[in-house]
């Protein structure tokens, strides 16, 4: 069964001025509700991320001042957001819920977090809309408490994963690749395993075809034991912060890439949603939505 991490703290907590197009929150369960891709039953709301989890991925002096809310202003601006007890709260859910889609992919082969793909996170610090780094914290829960030797980290958002980049790179047993915008944020690059910068307007042939030659190579490679994928639809040419030339289609048939090759090779696969800027919130719910009727059709 395809399990998938939703919370109602997902949508109605983000403060006034970052509500569009967070509204996708609310609108993709809706969307695969109404069209009968998922019932009730593949929904599962999880609870909030434990400190000492917390801990074996974030500093404590940074947690310490994110959850009392001490953040400097300088810091605060970084982040994207007004700090809030609600914000952090709902983080901790966002990332207690990949945790848990981690758990249920080695169980069933995939789960997939309506939210998440924190990847600007760093241990020290938060950036980009992100607070703590959902991908690296189920990375490190997966490595500690079910013994895995072997993580890759496929992160296709339009922008690096940076904070994932610098979390790992003293961890041989998480490898990360990143494919991205390369005249977009973050303006300072952090050195993945393995980037892939594009250049702005890269449309859906270019990018499929580096996709589909470097991951079965990256995975023959790696001998990743797990897969965590972060699927950004900021890759769209519609988005206003992407600046790739990427179709709806393109970007469906680029998670089709990653979900049949982990399906092929029988790598549990755990999927965050990540950014999505389009203008058109239609284009959002649709491009997202269908990296959830891949992994009904793929997987089950």
């Amino acid at each position: 069964m395809l399990k998938i991490a939703y919370s109602p703290i997902y949508k109605h907590t983000l403060p006034e001025g970052h509500r569009f197009p967070m509204i996708k929150y609310e609108l993709i369960p809706e969307q695969l509700l109404y069209e009968g891709t998922v019932s009730a039953s593949n929904f599962f709301e999880p609870e909030a991320a434990k400190e000492e989890i917390i801990l074996r991925t974030h500093l404590k002096s940074y947690w310490d001042k994110l959850k009392n809310l001490e953040l400097t202003r300088k810091e605060e601006r970084k982040t994207g957001f007004p700090l809030s007890k609600k914000l952090v709260e709902r983080e901790i859910v966002i990332n207690q819920g990949t945790i848990d889609c981690a758990n249920y992919a080695l169980k069933y082969g995939v789960s997939m977090n309506i939210a998440g793909g924190t990847h600007h996170a760093y241990a020290d610090r938060g950036e980009g809309f992100c607070l703590l780094n959902d991908i690296a914290m189920a990375s490190n829960y997966l490595l500690e408490f079910k013994g895995l030797r072997k993580i890759l980290v496929v992160d296709l958002d339009v922008h690096q994963g940076n904070g994932t980049a610098k979390i790992f790179e003293n961890e041989p047993r998480v490898f990360t690749f990143s494919m991205h915008g390369a005249a977009n944020y973050p303006m300072f690059k952090e050195t993945s395993d393995l980037d892939i910068p594009l250049p702005n307007g890269t449309g859906d042939d270019s990018y499929l075809k580096i996709l589909s030659n470097t991951l079965p190579k990256l995975i023959d490679e790696q001998e990743p034991e797990f897969i965590m994928f972060q699927s950004g639809v900021d890759v769209l040419a519609t988005d206003k912060l992407g600046k790739l030339g990427m179709t709806i289609s393109g970007c469906k048939e680029r998670d089709r890439v990653v979900l049949e090759l982990c399906k092929k090779h029988n790598i549990p696969l755990t999927i965050s949603m990540g950014g999505g800027y389009s203008e058109k919130i239609a284009h959002i719910v649709e491009a997202h939505a269908n990296t959830y009727r891949l992994a009904q059709e793929i997987y089950f």
